[in-house]
């Protein structure tokens, strides 16, 4: 008869592995085998059993991994909601005091500073034609974007700095109904107290809030100039947010297409060919988008915060001109 073979896998000193035979401790851990193809086949059952629970063990770690990161991107995700406007406006909250104004050259209009909604310059006179209604971008103040009172008003025209709730000292909230809302106030009172024409500038922000207002055919507005305006927020924020839904997390619309499609007045448009906070594409899209008589300028190698560099008294007559039809019996 053939004798079974005693097969040492391990051999060390004493381990909890070690078995008894014939009432005898063993020291290594014996596999009785009758074959050595047993013992081959035992030995990968072994080994696939073994790579089972490393691969096991592996793709634990992934999933885990997975659902950590999917739960830190919702996360994200919702925080970013939640103060997206914090994101969005950048207000100089504070009041500025009546004698800076008063040395600024400035008044509070149309009342003290209890109740103002703007700006308007200490030199206005009944002389001039025209009121050019100034809507600024996200950040700061309306009392210091004064260089356009400097241009427009040479050219005979007076000129209202809007100031939007919330910034300023002005009480209100910020997001785009109140603004939107607060500028057709502000619209109707000058053509109350000034008539007509009335021409709306609006920079960046500035050019969804004045799109906003142009949206309710009730308001009278002669024309407008967008300067480095957007298409649309949720498209924009897209862009600048690739790596989160942003189109669907946007809770400010400022839909500038949608709002200037019914809009009947002349509308220029400016874009800054190296903008980096509003890509120029987005103007552009703008632009294609309108249907009404329209001019389109590119301030060549500029940023978003310096297009105001490249431009002068010439420029700005070339578009108050277009905007009051002055184009047509030039030409």
């Amino acid at each position: 008869m053939r004798k079974k073979r005693k097969i040492q896998l391990f051999n060390s000193s004493p381990n909890p592995f070690s078995c008894k035979e014939k009432g005898k401790t063993k020291s290594s851990l014996f596999l009785k085998r009758g074959t050595e193809g047993e013992l081959e086949i035992e030995l990968c059952r072994t080994l696939i059993n073994f790579v089972k629970g490393a691969k096991s063990k592996q793709m634990t770690w992934v999933i885990r991994l997975l659902i950590n990161l999917v739960i830190l991107y919702v996360f994200v995700c919702l925080f970013t909601y939640f103060i997206q406007r914090r994101l969005l406006y950048y207000p100089d909250a504070d009041a500025p005091n009546e004698a800076f104004i008063k040395a600024a050259g400035l008044a509070f209009w149309p009342y003290t500073s209890d109740s103002f909604r703007g700006y308007i310059s200490t030199d206005d006179d009944e002389s001039k034609t025209g009121m050019v209604i100034i809507f600024h971008g996200n950040a700061g103040s309306a009392w210091n974007r004064r260089y356009y009172m400097r241009m427009l008003e040479s050219l005979g025209y007076r000129v209202l700095l809007a100031e939007y709730p919330g910034y300023g000292g002005r009480s209100g909230k910020l997001c785009e109904k109140d603004f939107v809302q607060d500028a057709k106030e502000t619209i109707r009172l000058v053509h109350k107290l000034y008539g007509e024409p009335i021409y709306l500038i609006g920079s960046s922000l500035g050019c969804g809030v004045s799109a906003g207002a142009a949206a309710d055919k009730s308001i009278p507005i002669d024309g407008m100039v967008l300067i480095t305006p957007w298409d649309t927020l949720p498209k924009l924020a897209q862009t600048i947010y690739w790596f989160l839904p942003a189109q669907r997390l946007t809770r400010d619309k400022y839909d500038n297409i949608r709002n200037l499609a019914g809009f009947q007045g002349r509308i220029a448009v400016a874009v800054a060919e190296n903008d980096e906070v509003i890509p120029k594409q987005h103007g552009l899209n703008l632009y294609k988008s309108l249907s009404n008589k329209k001019k389109l300028w590119t301030f060549e190698g500029a940023k978003h915060n310096t297009w105001n560099e490249q431009v002068g008294i010439d420029w700005w007559q070339q578009v108050m001109d277009f905007l009051e039809k002055k184009d047509k019996k030039k030409s």
